[in-house]
Parts: C-alpha cells; sequence; structure tokens
C-alpha cells in the first residue's frame, strides 16, 4: 500500500470490498437461506462480482502491480461458477435412433391478460412448439382458458389451481404417461407436478416444477421508476421480499428432492425455479443430476426477460442415465416474460 498512490489506495479498498462480497457469495450456495435470507441476495449478482473482479485485475495488471493477485485469485476460486453462467462452445453431439426432444416453457398463460401489446401469442406459442416437436413438453402458468390446442399430445397431465385466476403446470407427452401426482407446496400458489413416462422399455420421471417468485418485474419497476427516488424503504421492501422468497424456496427444494429420493426410474427435473445457478435452491435440485445448460448450452443461457442482466432461472436437470445431446434457449422467441429451453437425450 505504500507504494500506491492516494487514488490508487481508494481503488484497493473497494477491491478489498469486493472481494470480501464476492467470496461470501461462493460460499452461499453451501448455506440454507434461512439461515442468511438477506445475504443470500448476493447469489443473483454473483456474475456481476465477477465481471467487476475481472476489470480489477485488469485494471492492476496493466500497471504491473501485485494487488492484481488479490482479484485473481477469487476469479481463480470461483471459476466453476464462470462456466454456469457463460459457455464457449456447446458440446452438441450428432443425431441418433432413441433420441427425445425434451422442451420446458414458461409461458405466463399464453398472454391471457395482455401483459405484451400484441395479439394472437398463444397462436405464435402453439406454432413454436409445432416447429422444435418436443416428445416431451413441460409448462409453466398454464392456462385451459387460452384454449391453446396441444391435441398432437396423445398423453398429457395437467394441474390447476386458483379460484377466478386457474393456473398450473402440465406435463404434455408423445410416449404413455403410467403414473402422475401433484407435490403440494405448502403456503403458495406454485406446485410441482410429475409423470412417470414409458419410453420403449424404460420408464422416466419427469418433474415440471414452479417455484416460489421473488416478484421483481423485468423493469424493476418498483425500484427504477426514478433513480433519484429510490429510498431506503423501498430498498428493505424488495430486499425482505426476495429473502423471503428464497427460504420458501428452500422448503420447497427440500420437498421436491425428498420425493425424487423414493424413485428408482431415470429423472428429469424442468422447471421456473426463479432462482439463479450459484443458489442453495439450484444445488440442492440439482444434486447429481447434470444441468443440461452447462453439459450442450452456449453463450450465457438466458431464459428470462430481464432488461437489465442475462438472468437464467428456467433449467433442465437430468439423470447421469441420460446423456445429453445438446441445449438451446430461444431468448429471440418473445411471447412471455421467459424463454423456451430445449434439450435432446439419448437413454445410455
Amino acid at each position: 500500500m505504500k507504494k500506491l498512490s492516494a487514488f490508487n489506495k481508494v481503488i484497493f479498498f473497494f477491491n478489498i470490498v469486493l472481494t470480501v462480497l464476492t467470496f461470501v457469495a461462493y460460499v452461499l450456495p453451501f448455506l440454507a437461506p434461512k439461515l442468511f435470507p438477506l445475504l443470500s441476495v448476493l447469489t443473483l449478482v454473483l456474475p456481476l462480482f465477477l465481471l467487476l473482479n475481472g476489470l480489477f485485475f485488469l485494471y492492476w495488471l496493466l500497471q504491473i502491480k501485485r494487488q492484481m493477485v488479490l482479484s485473481g485469485l477469487v476469479l481463480l476460486m470461483g471459476i466453476t461458477f464462470i462456466n454456469k453462467f457463460y459457455k464457449f462452445s456447446s458440446n452438441e453431439l450428432p443425431k441418433e435412433e432413441g433420441d427425445f426432444v425434451v422442451m420446458s416453457y414458461n409461458v405466463r398463460l399464453f398472454n391471457l391478460f395482455q401483459w405484451l401489446p400484441k395479439e394472437g401469442v398463444g397462436n405464435e406459442v402453439l406454432s413454436f412448439i409445432n416447429e422444435k416437436n418436443p416428445d416431451i413438453l413441460c409448462i409453466q402458468e398454464f392456462s385451459e382458458s387460452a384454449k391453446v390446442d396441444l391435441r398432437v399430445y396423445k398423453y398429457k397431465y395437467i394441474y390447476m389451481q386458483g379460484n377466478q385466476i386457474k393456473t398450473g403446470q402440465a406435463i404434455f407427452s408423445k410416449f404413455p404417461i403410467i403414473n402422475e401426482g401433484v407435490i403440494e407446496l405448502p403456503k403458495s400458489d406454485n406446485s410441482v407436478v410429475f409423470a412417470d413416462i414409458r419410453k420403449g422399455k424404460d420408464t422416466i420421471r419427469v418433474y415440471n416444477m414452479h417455484l416460489q417468485s421473488i416478484k421483481i418485474t423485468p423493469d424493476v419497476n418498483e425500484i427504477q421508476d426514478n433513480v433519484e427516488a429510490i429510498n431506503q424503504q423501498k430498498s428493505q421492501l424488495v430486499f425482505k421480499r426476495i429473502s423471503s422468497a428464497f427460504e420458501k424456496q428452500q422448503s420447497q427444494a427440500e420437498l421436491l428432492m425428498n420425493h425424487k429420493n423414493d424413485c428408482d426410474y431415470p429423472i428429469i427435473i424442468c422447471g421456473d425455479m426463479n432462482n439463479s445457478a450459484f443458489s442453495y435452491v439450484y444445488r440442492t435440485i440439482k444434486g447429481d443430476l447434470n444441468d443440461c445448460f452447462e453439459e450442450a448450452g452456449t453463450g450465457f443461457g438466458q431464459t428470462y426477460n430481464f432488461k437489465y442482466y442475462p438472468a437464467r432461472i428456467d433449467y433442465i436437470f437430468v439423470d447421469k442415465r441420460l446423456k445429453v445431446k445438446s441445449f438451446a434457449n430461444f431468448f429471440r422467441f418473445v411471447n412471455s416474460d421467459h424463454y423456451p429451453v430445449l434439450t435432446r437425450l439419448k437413454l445410455n
């Protein structure tokens, strides 16, 4: 520090603060949100921390200062996290006989209440599904009132809930469904459904999850209307809401995992987790499963239409008995606040 200018001393102070916050964010996936609900919010901005550490590293490197070691070590420690945020190559494998395709999509009720200022969203979604032709389709925020015709699928399981506005989760399949059910999530309008699907001589269990929302709109209206108008009360409200949602998600993830552990079939878990790949909830649900984006995706893997950040909160996890041959997220298909994700699989 003695050889640093006054300006660089200030820069290095912020570098140290960022390093501490980044390290805390590294540890949080291993700590239950119920223990540190407010700190868990840091997992949402871990990619930003990594980016800022990279900038600090370059800043010191260009001056040939030994302070670059601090951010350099932090980046090395977080190298496994980078793969969850951005993939440089897709690792796509060629198509073979026996491959099957799974799609997951939060359709936001097929725009039933005109959130998007355009007509015919339901028909556009239907055309997209028909074009991609998935063998198994998991839909979150499904609406029967939208009257989207998915009769191409012979087998289906739909679970609806709610009084005036009915919404739910749905699993559609070209293969026979031999068993089905729901995991009801206490004190929540969300749910997890499952179906045991017979493919040839094999049976696969598919879970379709929609976990507790953190209730932040794509434009972050509650905190972004006017930067100068942001006040402490609003900020505390948002943080409290997010931390409360993370606590609920923890309980919901544990219910799903307890249910999953009683199943001997190869497992696929699809859906809207409403949390990042750096969270305790992600780590709990993924367990020893493979994340299809990490296995065969490319780029940011963005699945949520958030204006300022390439958020990935929709996932497809698969059993190690299933080979991930390709993965795609369709972030240019804007007919919901989420983007569809699709993977091609084969039983090993």
